[in-house]
């Protein structure tokens, strides 16, 4: 039950964040009726104009003006994306503060809040500026955030157990002409010194609920012309309630431009530009332009282009677009009606950045008449990849997002296709193994589980970690797990403590490794990417050893006969001298046998392509006599032979020369070469005319003239 209870209010504590609550404080005192300085054409009309027409004079805003304008598109751009559960508080401060709505859910609109700001009316520039202060604004938002709620109401009846869990958190936004940073810390200590105030009187109290956190977000204002005397400051701790951040910001295009920011980073929105949209002209109907639109979103729209790596940003839309990053997605053509149905993986509310130009207007009017727009990534090469579509429902047009890689529906994907790319070779029998040791199962609750000391779920965590200390994936990236003489250790070298018979049994398993290296027994090595026959046996049996003091390093640490394994296997591979010596010197004679080999094999190639290369030349001259194919065998230009010994072959080049030498030729005495080096020649063939050896030679030249005489060998 406690586990119950302490998951059920997760959820609450996220949905009461810092962005449940946001009160704004516009400062309608005598210094914001000062001009912003941003001029206002007015004459637009220049060619309805007649002669002798006085043009009009262009006008300013004031700076109540610019920060009532752009208090309101944040307003806007917030119940757009979140109609519910985000509540904004509206409060002008000047003599008194004025509180334009509530948190009930029925006053937050920005029809509420235009008509109550009409209502209060521009800044009387003749006012005493003594009198007024945004401080008034400041005490009365901090009161405000202490009300609660009706969704924190609901949630605190619903819990009644645990009302206590339920968060009261918000945020200040502050639009207002400071004097300098010290008037700036001056309004920071007054709104720490309220909420301490309010958090006394609200916990002695059932209708209010004390600040657990408080974001001040000060927006200095000043003309476009001139210089300001605050600074910009980041986020900085004020108390462990109040955490505070200063912004300077000229009047008119740059404040709307961070207002826009700011609600991008308060509520977790993301940006993304539709480009490419086919419009048709005012002037000429036959004729169409392209636009673009920049649409402000939940940020989890653009979720799968972080796993994928295929995020596109570039500039936003807007004209000071220096701090703003948005996705950008191309309008595909072929449109789809309503009736299709994709598979899609989310839905996200939208709203316009510019909501009042014509691109915008006549994008949000085309949607809300049921058309659907599909969107696609752009891409400078290969096939179109449609990510996302544009939709209406019930009057609100949502951002869905298409599932454009492999769905979660179809069957999974083949070991081949996974992470490792043509990655085959996965030890998947091992890992079932693993599996299958390292199952849950329920406990049932009792004292003798409690009194055992780990939790279970504590011990079932410990253990996997053991588990996975250090276990290869692929079967080509280990030796010891291949083989079956070292399974005993590695099943018992990953347990939390060794018993006596353990440490017998791993011992056991090193000394049978030391006698198959003893035995000069060959391993499992992988040869998988190597040419060759792979490494000799003393370096197969060196990764061998290597891995396993790894794997039992991993678990030394376990108890005192894990460490007792490790010192076996050390002292296991630190080999007698003498022993050494035998295995370097046979190192010694197998490097000397196989550089010959490779020597002579060279050798002779190359003297049997030299020959081939002179008996073509021979065959080209094809007028000379044979006797003049001894005369090149024998010329400079043929190379001298590197053995002494005679051979067979040199007696029957001259023949060779009638005709072209084949490839099986060649093959063969390039092979008769190679085995001629091998062994002493035969006494008979070195002797023999013509490739004849007369037998009993020692008796002819013991009875020779015997032999002349009787005209026949005795016998």
């Amino acid at each position: 039950m406690i586990v119950a209870a302490s998951f059920s209010s997760v959820p609450e504590m996220k949905m009461f964040s810092v962005s449940h609550k946001t009160a704004f404080v516009v400062d309608h005192c005598p210094y914001m009726a000062e001009s912003s300085r941003q001029q206002v054409e007015c004459d637009v009309l220049t060619k309805s104009r007649g002669q002798g027409m006085i043009p009009l004079a262009p006008v300013t805003k004031s700076l109540w003006t610019c920060a009532v304008e752009c208090s309101m598109e944040y307003c806007r751009i917030l119940y757009d994306v979140y109609p519910l559960k985000k509540l904004v508080n509206y409060i002008v401060s000047d003599s008194e503060f004025h509180i334009l709505n509530s948190w009930r859910q029925e006053d937050q609109s920005t029809h509420e809040l235009m008509s109550a700001l009409a209502a209060v009316g521009p800044p009387n520039p003749q006012e005493d500026p003594e009198c007024c202060s945004v401080l008034h604004g400041l005490l009365a938002a901090v009161e405000s955030l202490c009300k609660i709620t009706e969704y924190q109401h609901e949630a605190r009846t619903t819990l009644m157990d645990t009302a206590d869990r339920v968060a009261n958190r918000g945020r200040i936004i502050c639009l207002t002409n400071a004097k300098s940073d010290t008037h700036v810390r001056m309004l920071e200590d007054c709104v720490q010194e309220t909420i301490l105030d309010q958090n006394k009187m609200a916990a002695g109290s059932d209708r209010l609920m004390p600040i657990q956190q408080c974001e001040l977000v000060l927006v200095h204002i000043f003309p476009q012309v001139g210089d300001t005397l605050v600074s910009d400051r980041p986020k900085k701790e004020v108390s462990s309630l109040l955490t505070s951040e200063v912004h300077s910001v000229r009047a008119g295009r740059h404040l709307a431009t961070k207002l826009n920011i700011l609600v991008q980073q308060h509520f977790d929105l993301a940006s993304t530009t539709i480009t490419n949209i086919p419009m048709k002209e005012e002037q000429h109907a036959n004729t169409s332009a392209n636009y673009d639109v920049e649409l402000l979103h939940h940020k989890d729209a653009h979720l799968e282009f972080f796993k994928s790596g295929d995020l596109h940003m570039a500039g936003s839309t807007s004209r000071d677009s220096g701090l703003k990053e948005t996705v950008t997605l191309k309008w595909c053509t072929p449109r789809t009606n309503s009736v299709e149905l994709h598979y899609c993986t989310g839905a996200y509310r939208i709203s316009p950045t510019d909501v009042n130009s014509r691109p915008s207007s006549c994008l949000t009017n085309f949607l809300l008449n049921g058309r659907s727009v599909l969107l696609e990534q752009p891409r400078k090469s290969g096939s179109k990849v449609i990510s996302h579509m544009l939709s209406s429902h019930g009057g609100e047009i949502f951002l869905h997002v298409l599932n454009s890689t492999r769905s979660t529906l179809e069957d999974p994907p083949s070991i081949s296709e996974g992470c490792g790319g043509r990655v085959t070779d996965y030890r998947i029998t091992d890992f079932g193994e693993f599996m299958r040791e390292n199952r849950l199962t329920p406990v049932p609750e009792s004292p003798d589980t409690e009194a055992s000391g780990k939790p279970p779920a504590e011990r079932a965590k410990a253990q996997l970690e053991r588990y996975t200390r250090y276990w290869p994936m692929i079967i080509s990236q280990t030796t010891i797990f291949n083989m079956q003489a070292v399974v005993p250790l590695a099943n018992l070298i990953v347990k939390e403590s060794l018993s006596e018979e353990d440490l017998l049994t791993c011992q056991k398993t090193v000394y049978n490794l030391v006698d198959m290296e003893r035995k000069n027994d060959p391993l499992p090595i992988s040869t998988v990417g190597s040419r060759g026959k792979g490494p000799k046996r003393d370096e197969q049996y060196r990764i061998m050893w290597n891995e396993l003091e790894t794997l039992v390093k991993t678990h030394v640490a376990g108890s005192e006969r894990h460490q007792r394994v490790l010192d076996c296997i050390s002292a296991c591979r630190s080999k007698p001298p003498e022993e050494e010596e035998r295995k370097k010197r046979g190192r010694k004679r197998e490097d000397k046998e196989d550089k010959a080999e490779k020597n002579s094999n060279k050798d002779s190639e190359d003297k049997s392509w030299q020959e081939s290369e002179r008996l073509k030349g021979a065959l080209e001259r094809g007028k000379e006599e044979q006797g003049e194919s001894e005369v090149i065998k024998d010329s400079p230009d043929s190379p001298e032979p590197l053995n002494k010994k005679p051979r067979l072959e040199e007696i029957q080049l001259p023949e060779k020369a009638k005709g072209p030498v084949s490839l099986l030729t060649m093959w063969t005495n390039r092979i008769t070469v190679a085995n001629s080096r091998k062994h002493q020649e035969f006494a008979g063939r070195i002797s023999s005319v013509n490739n004849k050896a007369e037998l009993y030679q020692h008796l002819k030249d013991e009875n020779g003239m015997d032999l002349q005489e009787n005209g026949k060998g005795t016998r």
